[in-house]
């Protein structure tokens, strides 16, 4: 079966060479990968065209409205009965395709398949990975678990039934496509990592209000759904997001945003870090810290 890779870009020349050496190297086949290029004003273009004529690889470079309005190019484009979306920093890991068509084709009913990622900072050094429980649509509505969007592969069938990604949520777009998947279909989380995902500078997700903001309005209706514990999972994380994405400086929202996500869903409790219920500890510990360093203490990990 042909699997179709999407890769969304804009001025990730530094990357990208990587991102399509790690898909077009893999050892399964057949292959497609569909570059959809923003007008890229950097190397960009220039290395999409080091490759050639390879017949697996296609792109387009051309302005857009953004990496949700290239991923729904190159949905609409792609031929593959499997489906993936790759970001042009991130990257597979040798095998990644041939052990989840393997999955695919073992089991007809599951729709969406991802792993775990292994992360990596700019220079391509591993700092750290997940290790994510098996699937629960409950937690995952909940922001207890996630999908990795490097990781990630699912039927073209059920993206065509799920619908486009959508533009009035951007930075949330990948997040709520793969729930109105998993609202339809089955979900397989497989213990491998599959993919490496890239921390560096540049991220759309480090964006501390838009991600946030997003998500509530992605969530919002699940948060009247008839079940009260979707209602619970859903409203909680509105605010678990929130502090996520609230820098510790900001002490007094996360604060408060603590006290919301427990409100909204008790269950929290077991979960979060405690010492951000308690208001001013941020600065009293950076305080702290500066008489432990005028004492001559050295700092932690040091």
């Amino acid at each position: 079966m042909l699997i179709s890779i999407i890769v969304p870009s804009f001025n990730q020349g530094r990357y990208i060479r990587e991102t399509l050496d790690s898909i077009l190297s893999q050892d399964y086949r057949p292959l497609e990968v569909l570059v959809i290029d923003g007008a890229s004003t950097d190397d960009t273009v220039d290395v999409l065209r080091s490759y050639g004529d390879i017949p697996e690889l296609q792109w387009w470079s051309e302005p857009d409205r953004g990496v949700v309005d290239a991923v729904n190019k190159g949905l609409a484009r792609a031929k593959g009965g499997i489906m993936a979306i790759q970001s042009s920093d991130d990257v597979y890991v040798p095998g990644a395709l041939s052990v989840v068509m393997a999955e695919f084709a073992a089991d007809a009913e599951t729709a969406l398949i991802y792993g775990d990622v292994e992360y990596i900072d700019a220079d391509s050094r591993p700092t750290g990975r997940t290790a994510l429980p098996p699937f629960d649509l409950g937690d995952y509505i909940g922001k207890l678990t996630f999908i990795p969007q490097p990781a990630a592969f699912f039927r073209a069938s059920a993206a065509r039934a799920a619908g486009d990604w959508r533009e009035d949520i951007s930075y949330a777009a990948d997040a709520e496509f793969y729930l109105r998947i998993a609202q339809q279909y089955r979900v397989q989380k497989i213990d491998r990592i599959l993919a490496r995902y890239r921390y560096h500078e540049a991220q759309r997700d480090k964006e501390s209000v838009r991600v946030p903001r997003d998500w509530t309005k992605a969530i919002e209706p699940w948060t009247r759904d008839a079940d009260p514990r979707i209602r619970r999972l859903s409203r909680g994380s509105v605010w678990l997001v929130r502090h996520h994405y609230t820098p510790p400086r900001q002490w007094m929202k996360r604060t408060w945003y603590s006290y919301r996500m427990l409100l909204a869903n008790p269950a929290l409790f077991r979960q979060m870090d405690r010492r951000d219920l308690f208001p001013g500890r941020e600065p009293i510990w950076r305080f702290l810290s500066r008489v432990k360093r005028a004492l001559g203490f050295r700092p932690r990990g040091q």
